[in-house]
Protein backbone atom coordinates (compact mmCIF):
# COMPACT_ATOMS: atom_id res chain seq x y z
CA UNK A 1 0.00 0.00 0.00
CA UNK A 2 1.23 3.15 -0.53
CA UNK A 3 1.28 5.48 2.14
CA UNK A 4 3.22 8.34 1.74
CA UNK A 5 1.73 12.04 2.19
CA UNK A 6 2.11 13.14 -2.04
CA UNK A 7 0.16 10.00 -2.55
CA UNK A 8 -2.47 10.84 -0.36
CA UNK A 9 -2.66 14.09 -1.90
CA UNK A 10 -3.18 12.33 -5.60
CA UNK A 11 -6.52 10.30 -4.00
CA UNK A 12 -8.52 13.32 -3.85
CA UNK A 13 -6.90 15.14 -7.24
CA UNK A 14 -7.96 11.57 -8.79
CA UNK A 15 -11.08 10.55 -7.17
CA UNK A 16 -14.24 12.51 -7.82
CA UNK A 17 -15.65 13.87 -4.63
CA UNK A 18 -18.47 11.90 -4.29
CA UNK A 19 -22.20 10.65 -2.71
CA UNK A 20 -23.16 7.69 -1.98
CA UNK A 21 -24.72 6.82 -5.09
CA UNK A 22 -24.99 6.83 -9.10
CA UNK A 23 -28.16 9.30 -9.03
CA UNK A 24 -26.89 11.67 -6.40
CA UNK A 25 -26.26 15.22 -6.64
CA UNK A 26 -23.14 16.57 -7.48
CA UNK A 27 -21.58 18.16 -3.90
CA UNK A 28 -21.26 21.85 -3.87
CA UNK A 29 -17.42 22.52 -4.39
CA UNK A 30 -15.34 22.99 -1.43
CA UNK A 31 -14.73 26.07 0.01
CA UNK A 32 -11.21 27.76 -0.30
CA UNK A 33 -9.58 27.32 3.36
CA UNK A 34 -10.86 29.61 5.94
CA UNK A 35 -14.58 29.92 4.06
CA UNK A 36 -17.80 28.71 4.62
CA UNK A 37 -19.10 26.38 1.51
CA UNK A 38 -21.53 28.46 -0.63
CA UNK A 39 -21.19 31.57 1.66
CA UNK A 40 -17.87 32.90 1.45
CA UNK A 41 -18.24 33.78 5.24
CA UNK A 42 -15.17 32.53 7.36
CA UNK A 43 -15.41 29.37 9.27
CA UNK A 44 -16.00 29.10 12.96
CA UNK A 45 -12.71 27.87 15.25
CA UNK A 46 -12.88 25.21 17.13
CA UNK A 47 -13.63 26.07 20.64
CA UNK A 48 -9.90 26.10 22.87
CA UNK A 49 -9.31 26.51 26.50
CA UNK A 50 -11.40 25.44 29.77
CA UNK A 51 -14.50 25.30 27.64
CA UNK A 52 -13.46 23.29 24.46
CA UNK A 53 -16.11 20.41 24.08
CA UNK A 54 -14.82 17.17 25.26
CA UNK A 55 -12.78 15.21 22.95
CA UNK A 56 -11.69 18.39 21.40
CA UNK A 57 -7.64 18.89 21.23
CA UNK A 58 -7.51 19.57 25.44
CA UNK A 59 -9.42 16.58 26.16
CA UNK A 60 -7.65 13.41 25.78
CA UNK A 61 -10.25 10.32 24.52
CA UNK A 62 -11.11 7.69 27.05
CA UNK A 63 -9.51 4.32 27.20
CA UNK A 64 -11.53 1.13 26.66
CA UNK A 65 -8.99 -1.52 27.24
CA UNK A 66 -9.40 -3.11 30.33
CA UNK A 67 -12.79 -1.76 31.40
CA UNK A 68 -14.56 -4.34 33.96
CA UNK A 69 -17.47 -5.89 33.88
CA UNK A 70 -20.51 -3.41 35.61
CA UNK A 71 -22.98 -4.60 37.97
CA UNK A 72 -26.00 -5.16 36.16
CA UNK A 73 -23.67 -6.71 33.36
CA UNK A 74 -24.89 -4.28 30.51
CA UNK A 75 -22.47 -3.22 27.77
CA UNK A 76 -22.93 0.05 25.59
CA UNK A 77 -22.47 0.16 21.84
CA UNK A 78 -22.46 3.21 19.73
CA UNK A 79 -23.00 4.08 16.36
CA UNK A 80 -22.79 6.40 13.67
CA UNK A 81 -22.84 7.35 10.22
CA UNK A 82 -20.67 7.75 7.11
CA UNK A 83 -17.26 8.96 6.90
CA UNK A 84 -15.38 10.04 4.33
CA UNK A 85 -11.80 11.54 3.91
CA UNK A 86 -12.48 13.29 0.69
CA UNK A 87 -13.00 16.86 -0.13
CA UNK A 88 -13.16 19.21 3.14
CA UNK A 89 -12.78 16.18 5.13
CA UNK A 90 -9.27 14.83 3.97
CA UNK A 91 -7.09 17.34 6.24
CA UNK A 92 -8.45 15.33 9.17
CA UNK A 93 -6.30 12.41 7.92
CA UNK A 94 -3.49 14.76 9.76
CA UNK A 95 -4.83 15.99 12.75
CA UNK A 96 -2.34 14.93 15.47
CA UNK A 97 -3.21 13.61 18.71
CA UNK A 98 -4.99 14.36 20.93
CA UNK A 99 -7.36 15.86 18.66
CA UNK A 100 -9.66 13.18 16.98
CA UNK A 101 -10.37 13.15 13.34
CA UNK A 102 -13.82 12.72 13.97
CA UNK A 103 -14.21 16.10 16.14
CA UNK A 104 -15.42 16.90 19.58
CA UNK A 105 -18.03 13.66 19.08
CA UNK A 106 -15.69 11.45 19.12
CA UNK A 107 -15.81 11.49 22.40
CA UNK A 108 -19.25 9.97 22.48
CA UNK A 109 -17.77 6.83 20.68
CA UNK A 110 -15.27 6.18 22.75
CA UNK A 111 -17.34 6.86 26.13
CA UNK A 112 -19.35 3.68 24.62
CA UNK A 113 -18.01 -0.09 25.03
CA UNK A 114 -18.25 -0.42 21.60
CA UNK A 115 -18.35 1.19 18.35
CA UNK A 116 -19.20 1.10 14.89
CA UNK A 117 -19.58 3.13 11.70
CA UNK A 118 -19.30 2.98 8.30
CA UNK A 119 -16.15 3.92 6.06
CA UNK A 120 -17.77 4.43 2.32
CA UNK A 121 -14.54 4.49 0.33
CA UNK A 122 -11.83 2.03 -1.56
CA UNK A 123 -8.51 2.37 0.28
CA UNK A 124 -5.99 2.45 -2.13
CA UNK A 125 -4.05 4.80 -4.66
CA UNK A 126 -4.13 2.69 -8.02
CA UNK A 127 -6.49 1.30 -9.93
CA UNK A 128 -8.79 2.84 -12.85
CA UNK A 129 -12.12 4.32 -11.31
CA UNK A 130 -15.37 1.86 -11.91
CA UNK A 131 -17.92 3.30 -14.53
CA UNK A 132 -20.11 5.10 -12.04
CA UNK A 133 -21.05 8.85 -11.65
CA UNK A 134 -18.40 9.24 -8.44
CA UNK A 135 -16.01 7.11 -7.03
CA UNK A 136 -14.28 7.27 -3.59
CA UNK A 137 -10.63 6.77 -2.36
CA UNK A 138 -8.65 7.45 0.67
CA UNK A 139 -5.14 6.25 2.37
CA UNK A 140 -4.73 3.54 5.06
CA UNK A 141 -4.41 6.01 7.48
CA UNK A 142 -8.31 6.65 7.41
CA UNK A 143 -8.79 3.31 9.44
CA UNK A 144 -5.44 4.54 11.91
CA UNK A 145 -7.57 7.81 12.72
CA UNK A 146 -10.86 6.51 13.28
CA UNK A 147 -9.08 4.20 15.81
CA UNK A 148 -7.82 7.28 17.46
CA UNK A 149 -11.43 8.82 17.55
CA UNK A 150 -12.68 6.15 19.77
CA UNK A 151 -14.09 3.73 16.74
CA UNK A 152 -13.58 0.05 17.52
CA UNK A 153 -15.30 -1.58 14.26
CA UNK A 154 -15.55 -0.25 10.64
CA UNK A 155 -17.90 -1.64 8.48
CA UNK A 156 -17.29 -1.73 4.37
CA UNK A 157 -19.74 -3.15 2.65
CA UNK A 158 -20.95 -0.60 0.74
CA UNK A 159 -21.50 0.99 -2.64
CA UNK A 160 -17.76 2.57 -2.70
CA UNK A 161 -15.85 0.22 -1.35
CA UNK A 162 -14.94 -1.51 -4.60
CA UNK A 163 -14.78 2.26 -6.45
CA UNK A 164 -11.10 1.38 -7.79
CA UNK A 165 -11.75 -1.73 -9.77
CA UNK A 166 -9.54 -4.95 -8.75
CA UNK A 167 -6.20 -3.08 -7.74
CA UNK A 168 -7.93 -0.96 -5.79
CA UNK A 169 -9.68 -3.73 -3.97
CA UNK A 170 -6.41 -5.46 -3.54
CA UNK A 171 -5.27 -2.62 -1.86
CA UNK A 172 -8.47 -2.23 0.19
CA UNK A 173 -7.99 -6.02 1.51
CA UNK A 174 -4.24 -5.33 2.35
CA UNK A 175 -5.26 -2.99 4.36
CA UNK A 176 -8.10 -4.49 5.85
CA UNK A 177 -5.50 -7.46 6.85
CA UNK A 178 -3.06 -5.00 8.79
CA UNK A 179 -5.83 -2.62 9.90
CA UNK A 180 -5.15 -1.38 13.86
CA UNK A 181 -9.41 -2.18 13.75
CA UNK A 182 -11.46 -4.48 12.61
CA UNK A 183 -12.84 -4.11 9.31
CA UNK A 184 -16.09 -6.19 8.29
CA UNK A 185 -18.35 -6.74 5.04
CA UNK A 186 -15.52 -6.74 2.88
CA UNK A 187 -13.14 -9.98 2.05
CA UNK A 188 -11.12 -11.91 0.13
CA UNK A 189 -14.20 -14.20 -0.53
CA UNK A 190 -17.78 -14.54 0.90
CA UNK A 191 -17.02 -16.70 3.57
CA UNK A 192 -14.56 -14.09 5.06
CA UNK A 193 -16.97 -10.86 4.16
CA UNK A 194 -20.09 -12.16 6.01
CA UNK A 195 -18.17 -13.59 8.89
CA UNK A 196 -18.97 -12.06 11.91
CA UNK A 197 -16.29 -10.55 13.93
CA UNK A 198 -16.89 -11.84 17.55
CA UNK A 199 -15.45 -9.88 20.60
CA UNK A 200 -15.71 -10.25 24.16
CA UNK A 201 -16.69 -6.56 25.52
CA UNK A 202 -16.39 -6.42 29.12
CA UNK A 203 -17.16 -9.56 29.64
CA UNK A 204 -20.25 -9.70 27.36
CA UNK A 205 -19.74 -11.95 24.03
CA UNK A 206 -20.55 -9.27 21.09
CA UNK A 207 -21.01 -10.28 17.10
CA UNK A 208 -21.12 -8.03 14.52
CA UNK A 209 -21.73 -8.48 10.93
CA UNK A 210 -21.82 -6.34 7.90
CA UNK A 211 -23.51 -6.73 4.62
CA UNK A 212 -24.98 -3.80 1.96
CA UNK A 213 -28.56 -3.87 0.08
CA UNK A 214 -28.01 -1.13 -2.08
CA UNK A 215 -28.71 -2.25 -6.07
CA UNK A 216 -25.61 -1.15 -7.74
CA UNK A 217 -22.64 -1.34 -9.69
CA UNK A 218 -20.58 -2.95 -6.99
CA UNK A 219 -23.37 -5.22 -6.03
CA UNK A 220 -24.08 -6.49 -9.16
CA UNK A 221 -19.42 -6.53 -10.21
CA UNK A 222 -17.99 -7.07 -6.80
CA UNK A 223 -20.07 -9.21 -5.03
CA UNK A 224 -18.13 -11.60 -2.53
CA UNK A 225 -18.09 -15.40 -3.59
CA UNK A 226 -16.47 -18.86 -2.81
CA UNK A 227 -13.26 -17.69 -4.36
CA UNK A 228 -14.42 -14.37 -5.54
CA UNK A 229 -12.86 -11.03 -3.21
CA UNK A 230 -15.78 -8.45 -3.11
CA UNK A 231 -18.27 -7.20 -0.25
CA UNK A 232 -20.89 -8.67 1.69
CA UNK A 233 -24.01 -8.52 -0.25
CA UNK A 234 -27.97 -8.07 1.57
CA UNK A 235 -29.31 -9.14 -1.97
CA UNK A 236 -28.56 -12.37 -0.86
CA UNK A 237 -30.73 -12.82 1.67
CA UNK A 238 -30.44 -16.20 2.76
CA UNK A 239 -26.64 -15.67 2.70
CA UNK A 240 -27.35 -12.80 5.11
CA UNK A 241 -29.89 -14.36 7.25
CA UNK A 242 -27.29 -17.08 7.23
CA UNK A 243 -24.22 -15.15 8.81
CA UNK A 244 -26.42 -13.34 10.92
CA UNK A 245 -27.71 -17.03 12.82
CA UNK A 246 -24.18 -18.60 12.44
CA UNK A 247 -23.32 -15.12 14.67
CA UNK A 248 -25.69 -15.63 16.81
CA UNK A 249 -24.77 -18.90 17.39
CA UNK A 250 -21.54 -17.58 18.94
CA UNK A 251 -22.60 -14.81 20.93
CA UNK A 252 -25.46 -13.29 22.58
CA UNK A 253 -25.37 -10.08 20.95
CA UNK A 254 -25.54 -9.88 17.43
CA UNK A 255 -25.12 -6.61 15.52
CA UNK A 256 -26.02 -6.24 11.90
CA UNK A 257 -24.52 -3.37 10.21
CA UNK A 258 -26.38 -2.53 6.94
CA UNK A 259 -26.30 0.00 3.90
CA UNK A 260 -29.96 0.45 2.60
CA UNK A 261 -31.97 2.32 2.13
CA UNK A 262 -33.02 5.32 -0.58
CA UNK A 263 -31.24 8.44 -1.02
CA UNK A 264 -32.47 11.82 0.38
CA UNK A 265 -35.91 9.70 1.54
CA UNK A 266 -36.46 9.69 5.24
CA UNK A 267 -38.78 6.43 5.40
CA UNK A 268 -37.05 2.57 4.77
CA UNK A 269 -38.15 1.32 2.00
CA UNK A 270 -39.82 -2.41 1.99
CA UNK A 271 -36.44 -4.06 0.63
CA UNK A 272 -35.27 -2.80 4.45
CA UNK A 273 -38.63 -3.65 6.41
CA UNK A 274 -38.85 -6.97 4.73
CA UNK A 275 -34.89 -7.78 5.59
CA UNK A 276 -35.21 -6.20 8.88
CA UNK A 277 -37.74 -8.72 10.24
CA UNK A 278 -35.77 -11.61 9.10
CA UNK A 279 -33.05 -10.74 10.50
CA UNK A 280 -35.21 -10.15 14.01
CA UNK A 281 -36.66 -13.24 13.67
CA UNK A 282 -33.43 -14.98 13.88
CA UNK A 283 -32.47 -13.09 16.70
CA UNK A 284 -30.80 -10.13 15.54
CA UNK A 285 -30.23 -8.05 18.71
CA UNK A 286 -29.72 -4.92 16.44
CA UNK A 287 -30.00 -4.23 12.82
CA UNK A 288 -28.94 -0.64 11.70
CA UNK A 289 -27.09 1.26 8.65
CA UNK A 290 -26.45 4.34 6.51
CA UNK A 291 -27.11 4.97 2.97
CA UNK A 292 -30.11 7.55 2.51
CA UNK A 293 -27.71 10.68 3.18
CA UNK A 294 -30.62 11.85 5.67
CA UNK A 295 -31.84 10.54 9.38
CA UNK A 296 -34.64 7.46 8.79
CA UNK A 297 -36.90 6.14 11.87
CA UNK A 298 -35.47 4.12 14.40
CA UNK A 299 -36.61 1.62 16.98
CA UNK A 300 -38.06 -1.31 18.37
CA UNK A 301 -39.27 -3.93 16.20
CA UNK A 302 -40.04 -6.72 18.99
CA UNK A 303 -37.10 -7.17 20.84
CA UNK A 304 -34.98 -5.69 18.10
CA UNK A 305 -33.70 -2.30 17.60
CA UNK A 306 -34.01 -1.54 14.34
CA UNK A 307 -31.67 2.04 12.94
CA UNK A 308 -33.04 2.51 9.48
CA UNK A 309 -30.35 5.59 8.10
CA UNK A 310 -27.77 6.98 10.66
CA UNK A 311 -27.21 9.68 7.97
CA UNK A 312 -23.97 11.03 7.07
CA UNK A 313 -21.20 11.46 9.54
CA UNK A 314 -17.79 13.10 8.27
CA UNK A 315 -18.88 14.34 5.29
CA UNK A 316 -16.66 15.68 2.10
CA UNK A 317 -19.32 17.84 0.74
CA UNK A 318 -22.62 19.33 0.80
CA UNK A 319 -25.67 18.01 -0.11
CA UNK A 320 -28.85 18.72 -2.19
CA UNK A 321 -31.24 16.23 0.53
CA UNK A 322 -33.04 18.00 2.87
CA UNK A 323 -31.75 17.84 7.09
CA UNK A 324 -28.49 16.07 4.97
CA UNK A 325 -26.55 17.91 7.53
CA UNK A 326 -28.35 16.37 10.89
CA UNK A 327 -26.39 13.61 12.52
CA UNK A 328 -25.39 12.37 15.38
CA UNK A 329 -24.73 9.04 17.50
CA UNK A 330 -26.80 6.31 18.76
CA UNK A 331 -25.39 4.58 21.91
CA UNK A 332 -27.62 1.26 22.75
CA UNK A 333 -27.62 -0.08 26.15
CA UNK A 334 -27.59 -3.81 25.99
CA UNK A 335 -28.01 -6.56 28.28
CA UNK A 336 -26.11 -9.84 28.93
CA UNK A 337 -28.44 -12.00 27.20
CA UNK A 338 -28.69 -9.62 23.69
CA UNK A 339 -31.73 -6.95 24.48
CA UNK A 340 -31.77 -3.47 24.40
CA UNK A 341 -32.01 -1.73 27.92
CA UNK A 342 -32.29 1.56 26.60
CA UNK A 343 -31.25 4.27 24.01
CA UNK A 344 -29.18 7.64 24.00
CA UNK A 345 -29.22 9.93 20.83
CA UNK A 346 -26.30 12.68 20.69
CA UNK A 347 -27.19 15.01 18.36
CA UNK A 348 -25.08 16.57 16.20
CA UNK A 349 -24.84 19.16 12.97
CA UNK A 350 -21.73 18.69 10.25
CA UNK A 351 -20.55 21.86 10.06
CA UNK A 352 -18.63 23.73 6.96
CA UNK A 353 -15.22 21.37 7.33
CA UNK A 354 -17.42 18.49 7.39
CA UNK A 355 -16.95 17.61 10.74
CA UNK A 356 -20.16 16.87 13.47
CA UNK A 357 -20.18 19.28 15.98
CA UNK A 358 -21.96 18.11 18.86
CA UNK A 359 -25.84 20.95 19.79
CA UNK A 360 -27.04 21.53 22.96
CA UNK A 361 -30.10 23.51 24.71
CA UNK A 362 -32.93 24.39 22.45
CA UNK A 363 -31.30 22.88 19.08
CA UNK A 364 -30.42 19.49 20.15
CA UNK A 365 -34.26 19.68 21.35
CA UNK A 366 -35.81 19.76 18.13
CA UNK A 367 -33.30 17.71 16.40
CA UNK A 368 -34.37 15.08 18.90
CA UNK A 369 -37.79 15.92 17.98
CA UNK A 370 -37.46 15.86 14.38
CA UNK A 371 -35.03 12.38 14.80
CA UNK A 372 -38.30 10.66 17.06
CA UNK A 373 -40.82 11.56 14.66
CA UNK A 374 -39.19 9.70 11.51
CA UNK A 375 -40.45 6.69 13.46
CA UNK A 376 -43.70 7.06 12.19
CA UNK A 377 -43.28 5.61 8.82
CA UNK A 378 -41.01 3.10 10.19
CA UNK A 379 -43.60 1.16 11.70
CA UNK A 380 -41.21 0.80 14.70
CA UNK A 381 -42.26 1.43 18.50
CA UNK A 382 -40.35 4.15 21.12
CA UNK A 383 -37.05 2.39 22.11
CA UNK A 384 -36.72 2.72 26.05
CA UNK A 385 -34.72 5.45 27.37
CA UNK A 386 -31.12 4.94 28.47
CA UNK A 387 -31.05 4.55 32.48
Amino acid sequence: MRRAAAAVALFVGLSAVAACGPDDPAPAKPAAQGAAPGTGSPAAAAPTGPDAAPGSAQTPLPAKTGRPPRPDGTITVAFAGDVHFEGRTEPRLAVKAPEPALGPIASTLAGADLSVLNLETAITGRGAPEPKTYTFRTSPKALSVLKDSGVDIVSMANNHAVDFGPDGLADTLAAKDSSPIPVIGVGHNAKEAYAPYVTTVRGVKVAVVAASQVEDITNQKWRAGADKPGIASALDVPALVKAVETAKQQAPVVLVYLHWGEEGKACPTSAQTAVAKKLAGVGATAVVGTHAHTMVGSGMLGNTYIGYGFGNFLWYGTSNYANSNETGVTTLTITPDGKVKGEAFAPATIDDKGIPQPVTGATAAAALKRRDGLRGCAGLTPPPAAG
